[in-house]
């Protein structure tokens, strides 16, 4: 007789695999039946593993050890990203060719590994890939859902029975010269720095050059520049952009700076690092295979010890894409305030009018690219701190957080790129200058009267200033009546073209003691 406990277990467990694809009639979780049957419309298959039988659904490739984890960490809906397991697939298929090379796997196995494994590198088999992030912190039963799903497939493709483990073994030949603790992490930095290639590093070159097209157009708009909020002395809308252009560059250098530090693979250090159950050749030859594979330069991790106990590599690449998210946060705020208005606010630039901007109000157009720009790099922030705080948690030779370090890391990349592209193509493209609101600002501007100070010095040039602001007065006006200088003398020094380049124009200094004497 069943056990009624067992019983209630196994009908809890197939109810969620029921949920889980959406068959809602696949089974009754009733603990009273003394057994489940499978709807005949989609029939189960029976896997085991060192630690028993278990059900899995008939259509998939997974095993038991996947079925176990589907049971045990059903926890939230984030599933381990689509990087992670193209990545798998590289570095099986590249364990699989390097074992073949070294006599470690015979020809049929292993040729049976790298065809599967091609398949899940293409994204043919991503649905055979369920698991959580929320699992094992050393990321086993990704690592073991690949290792079934790849042998599975090669037993299909040889003509066998799925789940009898013959031609391919999930462990013994899929596994060959690998554990958890270094296929993981060399995943991690296979899939970080394929995404940072393909994605991020080119939205962001983009941006860059819409932003260099920018500084280049406007290089002789000169505007009022601003600091603590408050008018300051003039530069040109060129010079501004110029500067978000120079901090995009700085940061896509930040990002080169930490690739090779991400080219480092774990794969060869096994359990602990010391590389057992493998060829001496092996960790340095499926470094330079899976570098073959994916045209980038990986290498093999000199130092495997600090490759799975530690994330410092992931940690700094967090920390570069926190510094990212602060530049382009300053970008999306300086364009929201220039743009802010029509008729009230500053209006220097006239955005992209997008969308409606309001439910009750009419007309209204708001920065909604700026704003969500601004939203990704607050959560760039907050995933870096939990990356920076999961790296510190390493217990001698393993870190057990890889998993969350990975999503997160990559969801930062994916939310950065989006976030970069959407802004560039429907914000910085189509931005102008509102040149009335402009010119309008420069000749109002109070902060022209620094360029007096060579001239009538710093004291004096205040008065200018406080007078015209008090009585409402032109600087000019204000500077003559005080008796400072001529209106002639205020036309050759107040000039804000050359306040915007100070070093390309002749000498404005003057015998200073003379003026203030007078």
């Amino acid at each position: 007789m069943e056990c009624p406990e067992k019983s209630q277990r196994s009908g809890y467990f197939l109810a969620m695999l029921a949920r889980l694809f959406d068959f809602p009639s696949l089974f009754t979780a009733d603990s009273s039946r003394t057994s489940d049957k499978p709807n005949p419309m989609h029939q189960t298959r029976t896997e085991f593993d060192t630690m028993g039988p278990m059900e899995v659904p008939a259509d998939r490739y997974w095993g038991a050890q996947t079925a176990r984890s589907l049971h045990h960490f059903a926890i939230g809906g984030q599933t381990m990203p689509r990087e992670m397991i193209q990545a798998l697939g590289i570095l099986k298929q590249a364990a699989a060719m390097v074992n073949l090379e070294l006599g470690e796997l015979e020809a049929e196995p292993a040729n049976l590994i790298i065809q599967a494994a091609q398949e899940v590198r293409e994204g043919r088999l991503d649905d055979h890939f369920p698991l959580r992030i929320w699992q094992t912190g050393s990321g086993t039963q990704t690592n073991m859902n690949a290792n079934e799903v790849i042998a599975n497939r090669g037993i299909e493709l040889a003509g066998g029975v799925l789940g009898s483990k013959h031609p391919v073994h999930p462990n013994d030949h899929v596994n060959c010269s690998q554990s958890s603790n270094d296929t993981f992490p060399t995943a991690m930095h296979i899939a970080a720095v394929q995404s940072l290639q393909k994605r991020l590093i080119p939205a962001l070159s983009e941006m860059e050059r819409v932003l260099a097209e920018k500084a280049q157009a406007w290089a002789g708009v000169i505007k009022i520049g601003r600091t603590h909020l408050m008018d300051a002395v003039p530069l040109t809308f060129g010079q501004e952009f110029s500067g978000y252009q120079a901090q995009l560059r700085q940061n896509l250098g930040r990002i080169q700076s930490v690739l090779p530090h991400l080219s480092e693979l774990a794969l060869g250090g096994t359990a602990v690092g010391t590389g057992l159950n493998t060829h001496p050749e092996f960790a340095v030859r499926v470094a330079a295979k899976i570098a073959e594979l994916t045209g980038l330069p990986f290498v093999s991790a000199p130092n495997k010890f600090a490759a799975l106990a530690g994330h410092d590599a992931m940690v700094m690449a967090s920390g570069v894409l926190r510094t990212l998210a602060g530049s382009l946060m300053k970008l999306a705020n300086d364009i929201s305030w220039m743009g802010s208005g029509p008729r009230c606010g500053l209006g220097e630039l006239i955005l992209p009018p997008n969308e409606p901007g309001s439910s009750i109000m009419p007309g209204k157009v708001n920065p909604t690219q700026c704003e969500a720009l601004a939203m990704v790099c607050i959560q760039v922030m907050g995933l870096d701190a939990a990356i920076g705080f999961a790296g510190s948690q390493g217990n001698f030779e393993l870190n057990v957080f890889k998993p969350m370090i990975i999503y997160n890391l990559l969801t930062q990349i994916e939310l950065l790129t989006d976030a970069c592209r959407c802004f560039t193509e429907f914000c910085l493209t189509g931005l102008q200058i509102n040149y009335p609101q402009v010119e309008q600002y420069v000749a109002n501007s109070l902060m022209l009267v620094t360029a007096l100070n060579p001239h009538i010095g710093y004291d004096k040039a205040a008065q200018v200033a406080k007078k015209a602001y008090a009585e409402n007065l032109s600087l000019k006006q204000a500077a003559v009546d005080l008796g400072f200088l001529t209106a002639e003398q205020f036309d050759e020094w107040i000039q804000p073209a050359a306040m915007t380049q100070p070093h390309s124009y002749p000498p404005i200094y003057t015998e200073r003691n003379e003026l203030n004497a007078s």
